[in-house]
């Protein structure tokens, strides 16, 4: 059960309410009068709570569950313990963070972390030409510089900083000691702390007697209901823009580098590093410690496995993975042929 000290609850839901809200349907001979009051895992669910299967490999613990309901697949209907109430969906896991949603709304909105909600705190820093829309709150230590306009509803957490003329739009969420600089930011997104968004790319003209700066005269553009995680940075453009595609979500610990840009939907997870003007497509996913270098292009829906170094352009809809990284058969391929030779071990050879 979530902490109350920090997460409220909503509900209860009846079943046939819930099961709108999240994109499924309820078993054949399932009323939908049943109360649930809230969400847990398949071993703690008890009375009055509803839980989810998503992977096989947790079918064990469905058949033992005592969980009021559960969200499934359909192909698991067969299987289920006596006494839970099923609903179906085709997308059980999707379905389940519908239902968290609904019952913590506001875990997933921007909220003000000091307790002050819809006002500038007496320890804030806010320059008189900064524009502030309704219910904006600013945190003690926070500062915001001149020219900046937020929009309504958006909550400037402790220690942040935003920088001159800096754009944000409504219901964001600029957590703890992040900074921002030359950058706008659309709607709804959500900044974790330390983020720092909009520092100079690294340029330099290498030679001697020194290496010459490259001024980097570009923006940052994060497009609207981008979610970043702790500690990322994201460079400004150098000439062109660096841009983060509408419903984008970043990890904790990734570099951005400068003119990279990036289409909507993409996931990129803990300690990627994408170099300088690399290109990404809608939908692609990046697993943990993958790297990109710099001026590649990646399609649409493309796939890069962790720990993937990728130094050549990736069409559309591949699955890429290795170092350096290939399609996914040819490297399991080669993993596999690897894996045979270990086993063999090596044969002496003799001459005599």
């Amino acid at each position: 059960m979530a902490d109350p000290r920090f997460f409220k609850r909503a509900g209860p839901f009846s079943l046939a309410e819930l099961a709108s809200r999240i994109e499924g349907e309820l078993a054949e001979g399932e009323t939908g009068e049943l109360k649930v009051a809230d969400v847990a895992p398949l071993d703690r669910a008890g009375t009055g709570e509803i839980s989810f299967l998503d992977n096989p490999k947790y079918l064990p613990a469905f058949k033992e569950t005592t969980a009021a309901a559960c969200i499934i697949h359909p192909r698991f209907k067969e299987q289920a313990p006596d006494g839970v109430t099923l609903v179906l969906s085709h997308q059980p896991y999707r379905s389940y963070a519908l239902a968290a949603q609904a019952f913590y709304p506001e875990s997933v909105r921007a909220e003000d972390t000091y307790g002050d909600a819809g006002q500038v705190a007496a320890g804030a820093h806010v320059h008189p030409t900064a524009r502030l829309g309704e219910n904006v709150t600013v945190e003690p230590g926070a500062v915001v510089s001149a020219g900046v306009e937020i929009g309504s509803g958006c909550v400037i957490a402790s220690n942040a900083v935003i920088a001159r003329n800096v754009t944000v739009g409504r219901n964001c969420y600029i957590g703890s000691s992040v900074t921002i600089s030359h950058a706008h930011i659309g709607d709804r997104v959500l900044i974790h702390p330390g983020v720092q968004i909009g520092q100079d790319g690294f340029g330099f003209a290498m030679g001697l007697p020194t290496h010459e700066k490259i001024p980097q005269l570009g923006r940052v553009i994060i497009q609207d209901d981008v979610e970043i995680g702790a500690n990322s940075t994201i460079d400004r453009g150098a000439g062109p823009d660096t841009i983060i595609g509408a419903g984008t979500k970043i990890d904790n610990l990734v570099q951005i580098g400068h003119n990279v840009t990036m289409g909507q939907g993409c996931i990129i997870v803990a300690q990627c590093g994408l170099s300088g003007s690399s290109s990404l497509g809608d939908y692609v996913a990046f697993g943990a410690r993958a790297g990109l270098a710099g001026h590649i292009k990646i399609g649409d829906g493309v796939q890069v496995a962790a720990r993937s170094s990728i130094i050549h352009d990736i069409p559309a809809g591949e699955r890429w993975g290795g170092t350096p990284a290939k399609p996914v058969r040819e490297w399991q391929r080669e993993l596999a042929a690897i894996k045979r030779l270990g086993k063999a071990g090596f044969k002496k050879t003799s001459t005599e």
